[in-house]
C-alpha cells in the first residue's frame, strides 16, 4: 500500500515519491507515496505536477488506488524519481472550503438536530443537504451568523487515526453511519472541530476556523419531502 501522506499532513505542498508502476493506456502513474487527494466525501481531486528530472507531468486526475492519471502521453519509468508539486491555491481553497461544511454541519446538528444526507464541493463554493421539514429565510440568516461565530471562535480542528473498534465507541461518529464502513476497513480517520463537530472523514482541512474566513449562505432549496439544500460561498 502506498503512503497517503494527505492524510496526516494537509499543508504538504510538495513530496518525494518513487514510480513504483504505470499503465500506458490510461496514462496511470502509482507512486510509492503521494500527497494527492484523490476524491471522495464530496471533495474533488488534487491536480499539480511530477517532476522527474526536469521533466514536468501534469496531473490531471487522481483516483483511488493512487493512480496519477498525467496529461502527457510519454510516461516516466518504473522506478523513477519523482518531486510532487500539487496546484496550492486549489488544495488550499478546498481545504478552507471542505472545513466550512463541518462547521455547517456541526451547527446544523447541535443547534436544530438535523442530520446531513449529502453534499458537493469546489474550490470556494458547495452544498449540504440536510434533514429538516422545514427551512426559511429568517432560519437561513440564524445558520449563517451561528456558522461564521464559529469561524471566529478559532477552533483548532484535529486529525487522529483510530482502531475500527475504538471508532465504533464515539456517539458522534456512529451517528453519522460509520457503522456502515465495509468490513475491510480496519482504521477510521477522523476529524475533529474541537469543541463542534466530530465526523469520520478522509478529506483535507485547515488547521484551525480562523482559516476558513467569511461562509456566505448563497440560496436554499427544497429537494422534497424532509431534505432541505444550503448553498455556500467563501471569499
Amino acid at each position: 500500500m502506498p503512503e497517503l501522506l494527505y492524510q496526516t499532513d494537509s499543508y504538504l505542498k510538495e513530496f518525494s515519491a518513487v514510480v513504483s508502476a504505470l499503465n500506458d493506456e490510461m496514462r496511470g502513474v502509482w507512486l510509492d507515496r503521494t500527497a494527492f487527494y484523490p476524491g471522495g466525501g464530496g471533495q474533488p481531486n488534487d491536480e499539480g505536477m511530477l517532476v522527474v528530472s526536469g521533466k514536468h507531468y501534469h496531473v490531471s486526475k487522481v483516483e483511488r488506488g493512487n493512480v496519477h492519471i498525467i496529461q502527457e502521453d510519454i510516461l516516466p519509468a518504473v522506478g523513477a524519481e519523482v518531486t510532487g508539486v500539487l496546484n496550492w491555491e486549489r488544495r488550499y481553497q478546498l481545504m478552507r472550503t471542505h472545513t466550512a461544511m463541518h462547521i455547517l454541519c456541526g451547527v446544523v446538528w447541535r443547534d436544530y438536530g438535523a442530520s446531513v444526507t449529502g453534499g458537493n464541493m469546489e474550490p470556494l463554493k458547495g452544498r449540504m443537504d440536510f434533514e429538516f421539514e422545514r427551512l426559511q429565510k429568517d432560519l437561513v440568516g440564524e445558520i449563517e451568523t451561528k456558522i461564521n461565530a464559529e469561524v471566529a471562535a478559532a477552533r483548532d480542528i484535529r486529525v487522529r487515526i483510530l482502531p475500527r473498534e475504538e471508532a465504533f465507541q464515539i456517539p458522534d461518529l456512529i451517528r453519522t453511519k460509520i457503522n456502515l464502513l465495509p468490513d475491510g476497513i480496519e482504521e477510521v480517520r477522523t476529524v475533529e472541530i474541537v469543541g463542534l463537530d466530530l465526523q469520520a472523514d478522509g478529506g483535507t482541512h485547515v488547521a484551525n476556523t480562523r482559516e476558513v474566513g467569511t461562509i456566505r449562505v448563497t440560496d436554499y432549496k427544497s429537494k422534497g419531502g424532509i431534505n432541505k439544500r444550503i448553498y455556500i460561498e467563501l471569499d
